[in-house]
């Protein structure tokens, strides 16, 4: 069991502002699907338990297209994606590391996730849909 921290995070222009709980060692995600790649949306998966939006819900609008599972939410004010409900877990959030405020990370591992093939790359990972199941590994 590895021990949580709590992040604290948001938008560029602070309207939105959130709390995530997650390691301080953060697995990050660099896909390349379509969307990602536009967006150079990496990110790391949390438990919808495990995060809490503090504010700017109504500055909030979503983008989802193909399957609509992903729902990319971001400021309508600055544009700025700080999380997003995944495709791959939509029971969760997948959060962008580069949206934290500092001080609470310690490190971060970037693993490639192939979107272009999504179907096989979800079939082949082993634990990416467990990310986003509250108390399987970390514990606050």
């Amino acid at each position: 069991m590895m021990d949580l921290v709590k992040h604290s995070g948001g938008c560029h222009c602070g309207a939105v502002r959130f709390e995530v709980w997650s390691s301080p060692d953060l697995h990050v995600f660099h896909c390349n699907c379509s969307i990602c790649t536009k967006k150079q949306n990496h990110h790391f998966i949390v438990p919808k338990s495990n995060f809490t939006l503090l504010q700017g819900m109504d500055n909030l609008t979503t983008y989802s297209f193909n399957t609509h599972v992903a729902k990319h939410t971001f400021c309508r004010t600055c544009g700025v994606q700080s999380f997003y409900t995944p495709r791959s877990n939509p029971d969760g959030y997948g959060v962008a590391p580069h949206c934290l405020d500092p001080g609470t990370v310690r490190s971060v591992e970037v693993e490639k996730f192939c979107g272009e093939q999504w179907e096989e790359s979800m079939q082949a990972h082993k634990s990416i849909r467990d990310m986003s199941k509250a108390g399987t590994e970390l514990q606050k």
